[in-house]
Parts: structure tokens; sequence; C-alpha cells
């Protein structure tokens, strides 16, 4: 039998006070359970309720006592028919014991599996905190709960208690849940565990834990702050993101008799030479080839480890700024945290001092990172202080990835003072806009944010979980609909917007808002193309037409872009300007593109005489300009595109058109000689026999 690797005992309080939120607690228990028959199938599960009508459990016999407590479902590996329990909780008919919970718990697990299984064995208490705990028969309620957290510790338990506190109720008593409180927070520094308050039940999705995951250190070794100073660190991942599962291929070829058959496929792939198609070469004959034209050029591991960058291992300081330098959105990739040494006195008041330094400063560090020797890659990251409020946690540091200047995406938006002043938003729409910003704000001053990141669920793993669990018991079922659970995540909050009616109201009354038709398509598959005529119909604003004005309007109106009805007049009136060096670039690449939108939307040629048109405009401002090798590139370039899409057409009637490649002659720039540019389409055209 495999080893267990996590035994797992679920202490659900179903009291009357959590009526309200046990639908939501047997939908994250059974989606629990359910993640753990996928990640984790060896593991153990049991269930434990208290506040129940009737009381079922071994301690009751024993000793005594211990009402209200039932055993669902012992210890045992995890299956559907503890996801089927889970599903369908009885509901109790009196208050709960936390207390008595726990202790039943620790008897089952002790009984399951003594002294084994260290450090595996957990319990997770889930309940509101709000019903009286029974006086002890000796000593008070903190000596009881310190006891029980030695044993805790003593048997290798751990314990995590997650205390929903939803709206309180007229009943709800504060003096008892205060005392709750505080014999929880016993448990918590006793055993060093989880304690966590939800105010959501949409948040015990995000707090049950579906698996332990070991943390690995990705660098242990000196943080470099000079060449005579350096702190011993380790760094681990803080967040990590969570993928789908791996579906991969199941065999139904193993003996029904085989009870620990994985059914998985592997797949094995054999190598043979392409002289002797039966001979199959062993690894080490084999080496990697990699196209290079029409040519397939082999390049040998030591070949490649001759030639790769390899850094030496380290963690090196470049600098310091100031944070406000820094931006949120440059960070890149999951974050990483810098602790101290364990047992390392020297290294923890190291880092605490430099962390309480930089925070006081206002300073962030830069630093150089190579996690491990022979790495490809170099990472550059910015250190921000975390300071900690614990004292027997201490100081540490978190690691953002910063981009290179190539990773950095600018986006260039144009700006309001370019609009006439009728499109510029007045004082009251900028009111009622900021306005409405601020009500919808999920993280509002002084309130708790809504949607913690750290227990909001993903929904869309959560929709796959869901239907992998219908889809196992029925391959044909549909795909349900969106969970009341789940809508809640991704759809706006009903409440909220009730709740801010009013400025939502007056947003709407500020703003004009009108709808904006589609444009039918340019090109339809029927082969029929959509006119002219329809795209300015169903346009929402008047367009003047520059042709329509007279000489001296036109010279007086400047062209910013090259547009769909006068492209080469466009042109030209672009290159022609001289209060900025980018209008021949803009115009020379502007005019490129509409060449290639002409040609490529072109229905049985309609567009070739507007795209030749356009062409021997681009050729003539390419010679003015000194660029003919823009010009020769690109009637290469597009060439070659027609050729590859089925488009010879275009080059033939290009050909009979004695459209040529700008020459030496021409262009002293220009690398093509008056041969080559002559017979640049005649060469191109393939013969026909």
């Amino acid at each position: 039998m495999p080893p267990v690797k996590d035994a797992l005992l679920l202490l659900l309080d179903v009291g009357p006070s959590m009526d309200s939120v046990l639908p939501e607690i047997e939908k994250a228990c059974s989606l629990l359970v359910q993640k753990k028959m996928i990640y984790s199938k060896n593991d153990e599960v049991g269930i434990v309720l208290f506040g129940a009508e009737d009381t079922d459990n071994e301690l009751t016999t024993e000793v005594g006592g211990y009402q209200h407590v039932v055993v669902l479902k012992k210890i045992k590996v995890v299956d559907g028919d503890i996801h089927e329990a889970l599903q369908q909780l009885p509901r109790g008919t009196t208050d709960g014991d936390f207390l008595d919970a726990v202790i039943v718990g620790m008897d089952m697990l002790i009984k399951k599996f003594d002294q084994t299984n260290k450090g595996k064995k957990r319990l997770c208490l889930i309940t509101n905190a709000q019903c009286p705990i029974k006086e002890p028969y000796e000593g008070t309620k903190e000596e009881q709960v310190t006891i029980i957290a030695k044993q805790l510790t003593a048997h290798g338990m751990k314990m995590e208690s997650i205390i929903f506190r939803g709206k309180l109720g007229q009943d709800a008593n504060r003096e008892i849940m205060d005392e709750n409180d505080h014999l929880l927070n016993i448990f918590s520094k006793e055993t060093s565990t989880r304690l966590l308050y939800l105010e959501n039940p949409i948040s015990l999705f995000g707090a049950l834990r579906t698996r332990n995951i070991t943390l690995v250190t990705t660098f242990r070794g000196d943080l470099e702050i000079s060449q005579k100073l350096s702190i011993k660190v380790m760094v681990y991942k803080k967040t990590a993101e969570e993928k789908f599962p791996t579906l991969k291929k199941y065999s139904d070829k193993a003996p029904p008799s085989a009870q620990y058959a994985t059914h998985e496929l592997k797949i094995d792939y054999e190598y043979k030479s392409s002289e002797d198609r039966d001979k199959v070469l062993p690894p080490d004959q084999r080496i990697k080839g990699y196209p290079y034209g029409p040519q397939i050029v082999p390049i040998s591991r030591s070949e490649w480890d001759a030639v790769k960058f390899q850094p030496e291992k380290g963690v090196k300081l470049l600098g310091f700024t100031d944070s406000s330098n820094i931006f949120r959105h440059h960070y890149m990739k999951d974050v990483y945290v810098f602790l101290p040494q364990p047992g390392n006195t020297g290294a923890m008041l190291a880092l605490s001092a430099l962390a309480r330094a930089m925070k006081e400063m206002d300073k962030v560090a830069i630093l150089r990172c190579v996690w491990r020797k022979g790495q490809s890659n170099v990472s550059i990251g910015v250190l921000t202080p975390n300071l900690s409020d614990k004292e027997n946690i201490p100081d540490s540091f978190y690691l953002n990835v910063l981009p290179f200047a190539e990773d950095v995406r600018e986006f260039q938006f144009p700006s309001f003072s370019n609009f006439p002043a009728s499109w510029k938003p007045n004082g009251q729409q900028l009111e009622a806009a900021a306005n409405l910003i601020k009500t919808l704000d999920l993280a509002p001053h002084g309130q708790p944010e809504v949607l913690l990141p750290d227990f909001t669920t993903n929904p869309v793993l959560e929709r796959f979980y869901r239907f992998l669990e219908l889809k196992s018991k029925d391959p044909d079922v549909a795909v349900p609909p969106i969970d009341d659970t789940l809508k809640k995540i991704t759809e706006p909050d009903a409440d909220l917007l009730l709740q801010n009616k009013s400025v939502i109201d007056s947003f709407c009354r500020s703003f004009e808002l009108k709808g904006q038709p589609l444009k039918k398509s340019r090109r339809l598959w029927g082969g029929k193309r959509s006119s002219t005529n329809d795209v300015i119909e169903n346009a929402s604003v008047k367009v003047e037409k520059i042709g329509d004005l007279t000489p001296a309007q036109n010279a007086s109106v400047k062209v910013e872009k090259i547009g769909d009805l006068t492209p080469a007049q466009d042109f030209e009136a672009l290159i022609s300007r001289r209060d900025s060096p980018d209008w021949v670039v803009k115009a020379i690449n502007e005019m490129k593109n509409k060449i290639f939108d002409l040609v490529e939307d072109s229905h049985e040629g309609d567009n070739y005489p507007k795209a030749f048109e356009c062409l021997v405009v681009l050729r003539k401002g390419c010679i003015l300009e000194q660029e003919p090798k823009q010009f020769n590139d690109f009637l290469k370039h597009i060439c070659n595109f027609c050729r590859e899409n089925r488009l010879h057409s275009f080059c033939q009637y290009l050909a009979s058109k004695d459209l040529t490649l700008i020459s030496k002659t021409e262009a002293v720039d220009s690398d093509v000689t008056d041969e080559e540019a002559r017979s640049f389409l005649v060469e191109s055209e393939p013969k026909v026999e």
C-alpha cells in the first residue's frame, strides 16, 4: 500500500447558527475532496460534525460526554463516498462546542496513525465561534486549550481554524465571541497554525487548502551588498500560478486486478538513419540540426555549450533608488521572498537592519539574480522591504522581476488637447465619472477589500472541476450553467449596484450615450464586396471629403494620415510636409500598408488599378527622398506574398504596366542595376509551356 501523503479531518459546525452558510461549506468541502482525488489520490479524509442532533463518536462510549458530536465519515482514502456525503450535510438542532470536536478529532488521528505520518495530520475547523464553550471539570478554559494545543504539537498534528463572521444577527453575543476568539488565538500561538476570519462565504473556496505544497528554495547563498559585505539568505517563491491539471491519455489495457495501475500511456521515439531506414541511432550518435535556408546545419551539444552564455550563480546588489521610480505595472513573473538563513542570528540582524533602513528612507534595491549555475538568462529585480509585526517571524524582502527595454510595450494614446472643445468633458462630467469610480471600488478607503486575492478562488478552475465531476458520472452530460457562487465572483455585485444607483443614474444623465452600429465587411465570403457607400452610410459621424473643397481650402488642410478615398494625394501631401522629419517615414509605412490592404482585399482584380497608382506614387516619392531600398524591398516582398497566396494575377498586372525596381541610374543609393530592374518582374513570372 502506498504511503499516505496527507490525512485531513474536517471539523464542521452544523448548528442552527450556521444554516445560512452551510450550502457554501458543502460546495467548498466537496470541491476540496474532488481536487484531492485528482491531485493526491492517496490522501485520506474524515468528517466530524458538531452541533448535530445526534451523538456518534468513540469517546462518548469510552469516557462519556462529547454530546452532539457525530463522526460522519471515518478517516479513509478519498473516494466518491466522501464527496457525496459532503454534498448533503445534516442540519443540527443545538449549539456546537468546537473544543469537543477538536478532542474527538485528535483521538481519531491518534488511534489511526499513532506516532506515524508525522507532520501530515491536519485538523480543519470551520465554525462561526458564536456558541459558548462548556466549563471544564478542572482548571480554566485557557488551561484546557493550552493542554490540547501541546498535545497537538506532541503528536505531530497541525490545525487551521476558519471562522466565518458574516452579518451578525441580533441574538449574537459579543462576549461569547470575544472569549472564543481568545481561545482560538491560543491555539494559533501554541501550534503556529492558521487562524482565518472570513466575512463572505465565497471566501471559503479560497481559504480551504486543496493540498500542501512543499516549499523548495530557489536560491541558497549570499546576498552580495558589496565585495566586503554579504548576507546569507534563502529565496523561495511566494506566489505561483495554479494551472489546469494535465489531461493525459488513459489506457484501459491494465487488468482489473491491478489495483494500483496508473493507466498512463508512455510514448517513446526511435531515431533512424536517413540512409538506412532500418538502423536505429543510439543517443550518442544523434546531433540536432537547425534549418538555415534550404540547408540543415548540425550543431552538437559541445558546440552549444562552447557558445552558450553561462553566468556565475549569485545575487548581487546593483544599487538603490526611490520606490516612486518603480511602477507596479512593470512587475513580471512570480514574486520571490528573501529570508535570512535559519539559525543565523547575524544574517537575521543584518537583513532586518537593511530592511528597516530602506523602509525608513522609502528606498528599494535593484538586484542582478542568477539562481543556479549554468542558467542561461539573468534576471533584474526590485527588492522591497517587508517588515514583520510578530516576534517569531523575521523581517524579509519581496523580489519582483523587472522588464528589460525590449520587454516594455509603450501604448501611445492621442491627447485630449487635439480634440475639438465639443468633444472634451466638462467639469460636471468629470465629477460624475470620478464618483462612479469611487463607489464601485472593491477596496474602498477605511473598509475591508472585497474579493481578497488570498481568499478568492479561480472561477475558471472551479467550473472545470465541477464539470469534470459530472463528466465522470455521465460522459454525455451537457455543460451546466454557471453556479450562483461563481456568478458572485465573475459578475457585478447586485447589492453594490443597488446601493449606488443614484451615482450611476447621475453618470448616465451627464453623458449622451449613442449606439455605434457595426460596419459592414469590406469583402463578403460569397464573393460580393460591400461598397464604400455602405460603409459611409453606417458611420455615426459625417465625413467631409477633401476633394469637395476648393483649391485654396485644400492647401490650408494638413493631412495627418493616408485615407481610403484619395490615398495617392494624401501620400504626396504627407511626404511634402517639412514641419517634422518623421512625416517621410510615416508616409512610406502607411502607403505600404495601404497597398497591402488593397491587394489582399481585392476581388477578381478590382483593386489592382488603385494599388498600381499607389505603387507609382510610392516609387516616385522614394526616388525624391533618396529611399530606393525601401521601395525595392517592398516590391520584392509584395510579389513574394502574392505568389505564396495565389495572387499571381497581380504580378502579371504589374509586369504589363512595366513597373520596375529603382535602379542606380534613378537613385545613387540603389544597389540594383538597370538590367536587374528591367528583368525583375519578367524573371519572377513562371514559364507557361
